[in-house]
């Protein structure tokens, strides 16, 4: 579904991801690990439009979206949930999941999708009309998923989901996010949590300053000894 060739992206004269290459396919759930800084975040940019790669190739079923813009890559089924929720603050819960379908034109659709996710989370058809920014940050990041999935994405970038949240927030959003995969949605996930990132993957890669180092099942990696002693403290 997902291939990325030999993808380089700079900040300036500053190589943050330099030769990396993964995919993804149908179905799965594969997670990016690695150190802050390693070049995670920036390596979601790049495959959703946000950042323009350097070099190399980013393919989406097929069709090279190495320079295609965000708007695009939206609207082929790649849909990004960002690092620190970054909702809409001052606007609703409701605006802010019009949002994430404003490039759809199926109205009826629409609001079975409003009607859906509301039922998932009752809390946000609750606070409908509440700015986002007075939610708390377990709320807010079911807004900032619910809002991704109103696109109806065939591939969802999770950066982050757990960060900054409590601990029975951290269990019901890795929850969601599995909920999903099953529901049939392709799942690419960078997370600081390892350990629970990679007891959920198919695969997953690690990325250590900017190149990926490793690359095999959740499972191999969770028994890696120099995995469990550079992320999961063993």
């Amino acid at each position: 579904m997902l291939s990325v060739e030999n993808l380089e992206c700079r900040y300036g004269k500053v190589a943050a991801v330099r030769g990396l290459s993964l995919e993804v396919r149908k179905g799965e759930l594969v997670s990016l690990i690695g150190a802050n800084g390693a070049g995670k975040t920036t390596t979601l940019k790049a495959i959703s439009g946000v950042l323009r790669p350097a070099g190399g190739k980013v393919k989406f079923e097929g069709e090279d979206i190495t320079h295609a813009s965000a708007r695009k890559i939206l609207d082929l089924g790649i849909a990004h949930c960002p690092e620190g929720r970054r909702v809409f603050p001052y606007m609703t819960v409701r605006e802010n999941l019009e949002m994430g379908c404003y490039l759809r034109k199926d109205k009826a659709a629409i609001e079975a999708d409003f009607a859906r996710l509301y039922e998932r989370f009752p809390i946000l058809a609750e606070r409908r009309a509440q700015a986002a920014g007075t939610l708390s940050g377990g709320e807010q990041q079911m807004l900032a998923i619910s809002r991704a999935l109103m696109s109806r994405p065939k591939l969802v970038l999770f950066d982050e989901p757990s960060l900054g949240l409590a601990p029975n927030i951290v269990e019901r959003t890795f929850d969601i996010i599995t909920a999903i995969r099953a529901e049939g949605v392709t799942v690419m996930m960078v997370e600081q949590n390892a350990l629970a990132a990679l007891e959920l993957s198919d695969r997953a890669y690690v990325l250590e300053q900017g190149r990926i180092t490793r690359a095999c099942s959740g499972k191999e990696l969770l028994n890696d000894s120099e995995v469990k002693k550079a992320y999961l403290g063993g």
